[in-house]
């Protein structure tokens, strides 16, 4: 009798905790990078507007072939804007390339409301670019400081066996798609995918976009010439930073589509407060 009562009685109801997720450290050095990388994007794009090229090699002169270009010309009485890619080239007006300013159809390989200042103004956006690149590197250095002697890295962003297994990670990449996100307590932690693609942008992708920023100034590649050498030229270098910045600007995207579809009031909180609400099965269940 005693066994069916119990066996008759609703199981306990998962309750909702709060755990800690992040420190005040990577918090605020979250959001430092969030307002550093919105500079650099916005005034790294009004220096590329000075010259909307991108060349490989020892190449650099207006006749010279560009891996990349973002321009407009005139056909038919009619400028056109048009991004060029190798020898494949695409219309673009209206967006890239050719965009309206006063009312008036003007030659600029990103518009106005993208660039910092949003007239054009190169000397303007290397202030802008250089004053943030620094603040850039010295909270990514704080970061990285803290990373190492609190075990931050080893303790949360280090995958294990594991997790590395192709099993595991085909099964992560699967629920992502479906947007199966982790719960309870798989939550606590980050996620395999999570932790080799910040490991990827730490250890590859702002180490690359620092490198080849200095490579681009005269000052240090007098002092550390070597870094020419490395990335093959400045015009090397300058396209490898675009090309850098362009990922870094998907991760930012993917990364807050992620967010968002994860429950972006909870993934809010953590980052402002540091504290992440799981659910949790309550007793014996």
């Amino acid at each position: 009798m005693n066994a069916e009562m119990r066996s008759s009685q609703p199981a306990p109801r998962p309750r909702t905790i709060l755990i800690r997720r992040h420190s005040v450290v990577t918090r605020l050095t979250h959001w430092l990078n969030v307002l550093c990388l919105s500079f650099l994007l916005l005034s790294g794009l009004q220096i590329f507007n000075a010259y909307p090229r991108l060349h490989w090699g020892q190449f650099g002169a207006d006749a010279d072939p560009a891996v990349l270009e973002i321009g407009a010309n005139e056909s038919d009485g009619e400028p056109h804007g048009f991004i060029k890619i190798g020898g494949v080239s695409v219309p673009t007006t209206g967006v890239l390339g050719l965009s309206k300013m006063e009312g008036e159809w003007t030659p600029r390989a990103f518009p106005a409301w993208l660039t910092l200042p949003s007239y054009q103004d190169l000397a303007a956006g290397r202030r802008w670019h250089f004053f943030f690149a620094w603040v850039f590197v010295v909270n990514g250095l704080v970061y990285l400081g803290y990373g190492l002697l609190s075990r931050h890295f080893r303790r949360d962003l280090a995958p294990n066996r594991r997790e590395l297994a192709p099993r595991h990670l085909w099964r992560e990449i699967i629920d992502h798609a479906r947007l199966r996100f982790p719960k309870g307590e798989e939550a606590r932690h980050y996620n395999a995918l999570q932790k080799l693609t910040y490991i990827v942008v730490i250890a590859a992708l702002l180490p690359l976009m620092v490198l080849t920023g200095l490579t681009m100034s005269p000052g240090v590649d007098a002092a550390l010439p070597v870094l020419l050498d490395i990335f093959g030229g400045r015009q090397s270098a300058r396209a490898l930073h675009f090309i850098t910045a362009s990922l870094l600007v998907t991760f930012v995207a993917v990364h807050v589509a992620m967010v968002i579809l994860s429950g972006p009031w909870n993934n809010m909180r953590s980052m402002v407060t540091g504290r992440y609400a799981i659910r949790q099965k309550g007793p014996g269940a």
